[in-house]
């Protein structure tokens, strides 16, 4: 047995398999392991990042935006669209967004 393992030695190196490929293969398969891994992390990254893009709100918009998109897309009347208007200009004012109400009893 340990005479035809020395054999078969000196016929894989004519085989070329033990590094002889020269500079040229292994500076281009250098070259395509960088770009390989590069691409595995730049997709983890990408796949990672556009999960957490998701869970922040469709498109990242705002309310204001989201309020202008959706009358534009007509899927609120004029009137919504006044009225939801005003309750983010008196959000964006300082208030709670809350309506005032009128004055339940009359004044004495």
């Amino acid at each position: 047995m340990g005479r035809e393992f020395a054999q078969a030695i000196p016929l894989a190196d004519t085989w070329g398999m033990h590094g002889d490929v020269g500079w040229g293969w292994m500076i281009l398969m250098m070259f395509l392991m960088v770009l390989f891994w590069g691409a595995a992390i730049s997709g983890i990254v990408w796949a990672i990042r556009a999960g957490f893009d998701r869970r922040s709100g469709p498109r990242g918009e705002s309310a204001a935006e989201v309020l202008e998109r959706r009358f534009a897309e007509g899927a609120i009347s004029v009137e919504d669209y006044h009225e939801r208007r005003a309750v983010l200009a008196d959000a964006a004012g300082g208030s709670n967004g809350a309506r005032k109400d009128k004055q339940l009893t009359a004044p004495r």
